[in-house]
């Protein structure tokens, strides 16, 4: 008897250890910096009100918590989104990252957060062992998100959609667009088929790599820098045959080089600073960021220190400005990086402190305006699959 009360106490305890991890686990993993309100004037805050805005990356699809409730920690959820006046956000699935994880060098084969993740955050066992899994569970979160609050959340899977969402804002509805991309195309688990099964459940961005090497090539903080591998090339000329959009913010220099080589399309940084503004090993050099907005393709701005160098608004504009001087206003955009990990000093509600500082800077209207989300909207409709 005292055997089996032992256990099940045991038991109990497990049970409610599993409970309350995710909500210890993620406040360690990223964080506001504290503050008081940033300055907002009413200029600016009824410029910022006017704005399309959009937002390149936001991983808040790892988390364990509800996008439909204001959240007292993280970044990004659909109340805070419509606070900052978000009109498009980018969800990326983060499906595997090494523990330690840092910008200069990290084995695929180290130990997993992701594996740890699921297994604290109670997903589906499917996902405890398989990459593909874990992108079709994140993936189906969102779409459950939008089913429960369709006047909320609009997922995109075509320009059309785009268009469709755009107009339903401009008459009023406050709803936000969500675009589903990878965090590395790892989850393909070495099967070409598997793009076609992503892209069926909706992702039209892809990532090529996260924080280590995988089958397609090198990571930016892998160990071999090589470029792209044959599969790789496969992958980049099916991606282009279905008009997915190709994510090179975690590639190392030679995949990006050879992204550009094989392509015909245009393609994005979704997360990232300037190196010549923030000259960290998570920046790759300007000279491959020229290239990249010389072939059309958009450069997303982050907040977090490995990006920008100075988190708050002052500093985040900043490297804003540097990237319009180097690569044209036309290529600059907004990546966040939210929910990844990071440490910012302002949340997606607090957006309207960015159009504030862009100001005070002497950025033009037309300048924010492109910068804040027109850029992005511009670019997804001219590259999303039409229907």
């Amino acid at each position: 008897m005292r055997i089996r009360t032992t256990l099940l106490l045991v038991a109990a305890l497990i049970a409610v250890g599993l409970y309350l991890l995710p909500e210890f686990v993620e406040p360690q993993a990223q964080g506001t910096v504290p503050h008081e309100p940033w300055p907002v004037s009413e200029e600016s805050a009824a410029l910022h009100a006017s704005l399309v805005v959009g937002d390149l990356h936001s991983d808040t699809l790892l988390w364990h918590r509800s996008l439909r409730v204001r959240g007292n920690r993280g970044h990004v959820d659909l109340p805070r989104l419509r606070e900052g006046n978000v009109a498009v956000q980018v969800f990326p699935a983060v499906t595997k990252a090494p523990l330690g994880q840092n910008y200069d060098s990290n084995s695929s084969q180290a130990s997993d957060l992701v594996t740890l993740l699921a297994v604290v955050q109670r997903w589906p066992f499917r996902t405890w062992t398989s990459l593909f899994e874990r992108a079709v569970y994140q993936a189906q979160r969102l779409q459950q998100f939008e089913a429960a609050a369709p006047d909320e959340l609009r997922i995109l899977r075509s320009s059309s959609d785009l268009e469709a969402l755009l107009a339903q804002r401009a008459s009023g509805a406050s709803l936000v667009g969500g675009l589903l991309a990878t965090e590395g195309l790892h989850p393909l688990e070495g099967e070409l088929a598997n793009v076609d099964r992503l892209f069926a459940e909706g992702y039209r961005m892809m990532g090529l790599q996260h924080f280590f090497d995988n089958a397609l090539g090198g990571s930016l903080h892998g160990e071999s820098g090589a470029g792209l591998t044959d599969f790789g090339k496969q992958v980049i000329r099916h991606l282009d045959a279905l008009e997915i959009v190709i994510d090179v913010a975690h590639s190392s220099p030679a995949v990006v080089d050879d992204v550009l080589a094989t392509t015909s399309r245009p393609i994005v940084v979704s997360h990232t600073g300037i190196h010549s503004a923030c000259p960290t090993a998570r920046n790759i050099d300007d000279a491959r960021m020229r290239a990249i907005a010389s072939a059309g393709g958009l450069i997303g701005i982050g907040y977090w220190d490995g990006a920008v160098c100075e988190i708050e608004p002052a500093g985040v504009v900043r490297s804003l400005r540097h990237a319009i001087e180097l690569l044209g206003v036309d290529h600059v955009a907004l990546g966040s990086d939210y929910d990844g990990g990071t440490t910012v000093a302002f949340d997606t509600s607090e957006l309207a402190a960015l159009t504030h500082e862009m100001r005070t800077q002497g950025m033009t209207e037309a300048e924010i305006r492109s910068v804040m989300g027109e850029n992005l909207v511009r670019f997804l409709g001219d590259h999303l699959p039409r229907h």
